[in-house]
């Protein structure tokens, strides 16, 4: 595949997104706290997590080694391993930490976030094989340490959220509670912030189209996810903050 060709099949990607987009602000995706009936065949909520989540690591390591490696750059080799270490705690780890009792999820679900790894995991496998190239000092440039900041902040922001979103829960619980603290002063989905903040700053460090496709359709995905939680809390909880935003401090 040629990079023009390559070019043509992201932006092909990314006006997908946006019709995603739009489709998932009139329709909540059915799972978690939005699950309901109607959407056919059902998997254990865990077991959905893992796979929809591992299959991006699958797809780019796959597409790396049919591709004959990675091109000669520790850049490449950073931008990866970090990209990794996230897939790694996110399909094999935190699943393990859920309190979700027994909770289920449409497969169709799971089915649908393995096509959007799936895809994601190629386009960026297929980039750094094929035409990722940094300069020697690319670890200096403002974008590189710029963008590292922002995904290790991104990175904490999301992680802690998660986990303070677990923990509220207590063993045998299954019902939800309004959280405080930290972020949860700001927004209601901060755990979707810092995703978002995660692979935006990839994307500032590595420069690259995928990363900055990653990007847009995390957001896509997770901003009208965002304004479905909060519009939730707002319904079930007479006593939420007025003040809390969804996703974004101050502004949404």
């Amino acid at each position: 595949m040629t990079w023009v060709h390559y070019q043509l099949l992201t932006w092909c990607w990314i006006a997908l997104g946006f019709l995603t987009f739009l489709y998932l602000l009139r329709v909540d995706a059915p799972f978690g706290r939005h699950t309901r009936t109607g959407w056919g065949p059902m998997i254990d909520n865990r077991a959905g997590w893992v796979l929809m989540e591992f299959t991006v690591l699958v797809v780019l390591y796959l597409t790396i080694g049919l591709s004959g490696g990675l091109t000669n750059s520790a850049v490449v080799l950073l931008i990866l391993v970090l990209f990794t270490a996230h897939y790694i705690h996110r399909s094999l780890i935190f699943p393990h930490f859920l309190r979700t009792g027994g909770k289920q999820m449409p497969v169709v679900i799971v089915l649908s976030a393995m096509g959007f790894n799936t895809m994601n995991g190629f386009l960026i496998g297929y980039y750094f094989s094929h035409f990722a190239v940094y300069p020697e000092f690319w670890m200096a440039d403002w974008r590189f340490l710029l963008g590292i900041s922002v995904f290790l902040t991104g990175a904490w922001i999301n992680v802690k959220a998660d986990y303070y979103l677990i923990r509220l829960r207590k063993p045998g619980e299954t019902g939800y509670k309004i959280p405080r603290g930290g972020w949860f002063n700001y927004l209601s989905c901060p755990n979707h912030f810092g995703e978002i903040l995660e692979w935006s700053g990839l994307a500032l460090l590595s420069w690259s189209l995928p990363f900055a496709t990653f990007t847009f359709w995390t957001a896509a995905n997770l901003v009208p996810r965002a304004l479905a939680h909060h519009a939730w809390y707002r319904s079930r909880f007479p006593d939420y903050p007025a003040a809390r935003k969804a996703v974004f401090p101050f502004l949404l």
